[in-house]
């Protein structure tokens, strides 16, 4: 709960003030079967009067009215700052899970991650709610319930003293159970995430593939298992008010019990019999709610704990100093030296990678899926740190270049990103200052223009999500073109000409030639043709460098490199 409180200190003065609301309204209901009691003991039978009587009942009906104003000004404090503090911690669990590295991403998991800003922040939200809401009036109905009750008849206030401890112990025996079991919930609530995103995203190919039972099953099942995690949590935590309840409904039942002994035997009077009630069910409704509270906490508390280990994450792929990596003076532009790395401890993917390419000039990756071709950017990037060797642009090593100087470098279009539910414009430019000029640029080289402008409204397109209202090669056009249009040091283009035509693909590679110069590209594809006029070809097989050269030269002596350009193109060279 340190986590939680954290953020609540910045309101820790209206917190203050709506405890205080809360405390005046809960004394005063506090207040009302006392005045009863004084109005059936004292003012009926001795005075008799009917306008003392209306004063007392006056009295009784400005308290409840005093009461109402109290809770409903405390509760709307309450509210506001469960708001405002919800608001802080899902934007700063938002904030850190969009700064988590690669790595940390992959160990959380994208389905756990939205669990987390979506249900772990809403059972927060509802535990800083109720915290103030009930968190004073039930402990102070219960305590001062007691204290009055003691004062008004110590020996029917045993009754209650008796059964107090029976029922805290139950909650603190439940509540024990609580965390661990609701910790288990939000797992199998991350489990159907991951189900449901992966169906949405496959919804296609599913039906497609005839496929929709088959996906039916597998919702049931991870479906159930979240049910099962819920029934467990649930008949634990529900076990506490059905024995409440029946240990309050026996200490009532023996109150009114004693009491009428006590009044036939002149010992107490009926006045005090009923407001003995009274405060016996606010004290019972107060203990319900305090095991509310302990219900809601658990819950919280289990999911504060994944919102802090997202929070409080480490800060990965820290920027390193120079005097740990010297720049290197003199070298080529882009330099992979002996470079290796694993996703997997003790399961190397890239082993001892090296080569280097001059600014301005193209490298081609090519290799079968699964080789490290897109491993080989994403360490480029710095998504990942490299296990062995370096990796340098312009002479300094990755690691020592600050994020977001390292990334305003490059310019991406990956085959499998994303497009917004927003206008072509907006798409393209992305939320950088660009002007309407280099966005028409940028299409026009990603051969993009010409579709877009034969739409009815152009640039102001409004895309579905996810670009689901355009092709596979459209949709890859304008992300080529999102890469385009900021003028990039380098443009990395991962197999994202895949959907395009041989013509197509052809006229983007010669408009990115003819008028994107002095930029630095890294093309990874699965055609020849896209990679055949790069100045530096790399050939992975299996995360080892098998072939290195030009087109002609890997012609010549690259076995697997020959087979693939024989294969796709029938060993011709094409233009």
């Amino acid at each position: 709960m340190k986590f939680i409180f954290r953020y609540l200190r910045p309101y820790a003065k209206g917190m203050l003030l709506g405890f205080s609301i809360k405390c005046f309204g809960t004394l005063i209901e506090l207040a009302l079967p006392y005045i009863l009691s004084h109005i059936v003991d004292d003012v009926v039978p001795k005075d008799g009067r009917l306008w003392m009587i209306l004063l007392w009942g006056g009295a009784m009906v400005l308290c409840a009215l005093l009461a109402m104003l109290a809770n409903v000004k405390a509760n709307r404090m309450a509210s506001r700052v469960a708001r405002d503090g919800a608001e802080r911690i899902r934007h700063d669990l938002f904030h850190r899970t969009m700064t988590l590295s690669a790595s940390q991403i992959d160990a959380f998991t994208i389905p756990s991650l939205e669990a987390r800003i979506t249900t772990d922040t809403y059972n927060v939200h509802s535990f800083i709610g109720q915290m103030q809401r009930l968190g004073v009036r039930a402990p102070l109905l219960l305590i001062g319930g007691i204290f009055v009750t003691l004062i008004m008849d110590p020996f029917l206030s045993l009754i209650m003293l008796a059964i107090m401890p029976m029922i805290f112990g139950a909650v603190y025996l439940v509540s024990r159970c609580g965390a661990r079991l609701y910790t288990a919930v939000q797992r199998s609530v991350d489990g159907m995430i991951r189900v449901v995103r992966e169906d949405a995203q496959g919804i296609r190919v599913i039906k497609a593939l005839s496929r929709v039972d088959r996906e039916h099953e597998r919702y049931d099942a991870v479906n159930r298992r979240l049910i099962r995690a819920e029934k467990r949590a649930s008949l634990t935590m529900g076990f506490v008010n059905p024995v409440m309840n029946l240990l309050m409904n026996l200490g009532i039942t023996f109150v009114v019990l004693l009491g009428a002994y006590r009044v036939i035997g002149g010992q107490t009077e009926p006045g005090r019999i009923i407001a003995f009630t009274q405060y016996f069910t606010m004290i019972s409704n107060a203990t319900l709610s305090v095991t509310r509270i302990f219900m809601i906490y658990t819950k919280s508390s289990a999911s504060a704990r994944r919102i802090a280990e997202v929070v409080d994450a480490p800060k990965d792929l820290a920027v390193r100093p120079e005097s740990e990596f010297p720049p290197r003076e003199g070298e080529s532009f882009l330099v992979f030296d002996d470079v290796s790395f694993s996703y997997i401890p003790g399961k190397t993917l890239l082993q001892n990678l090296s080569f280097s390419i001059e600014k301005g000039q193209t490298l081609g990756i090519i290799g079968s899926t699964g080789s490290g071709k897109t491993t080989l950017t994403h360490l480029l990037m710095r998504f990942y740190d490299v296990n062995g060797g370096s990796v340098r642009i312009g002479g300094k090593d990755v690691r020592t270049i600050p994020e977001e100087t390292l990334h305003s470098l490059f310019g991406v279009a990956m085959q499998n990103d994303f497009l917004y539910a927003d206008t072509i414009r907006e798409n393209i430019r992305f939320g950088r200052d660009l002007t309407d000029e280099a966005i028409v640029r940028a299409a026009r080289i990603a051969q993009a223009d010409s579709f877009i402008s034969a739409l009815p409204d152009g640039y102001d397109h409004v895309l579905a999500q996810k670009g689901a209202n355009l092709s596979g090669g459209q949709k890859q056009r304008l992300l080529i073109a999102r890469a385009l249009a900021a003028n990039p040091e380098i443009l990395i283009l991962d197999d994202s000409s895949s959907a395009l035509d041989y013509r197509t693909d052809a006229n983007l590679r010669l408009a990115i030639a003819k008028e994107v110069t002095g930029v630095t590209s890294v093309i990874v594809a699965q055609r020849v043709s896209s990679v055949m006029n790069a100045d530096l070809i790399l050939v992975l097989e299996e995360g080892r460098l098998i072939g290195a050269g030009t087109h002609a030269e890997l012609l010549e002596h690259c076995e697997v490199y020959k087979e693939i350009s024989d294969s796709q193109m029938g060993g011709a060279i094409l233009d």
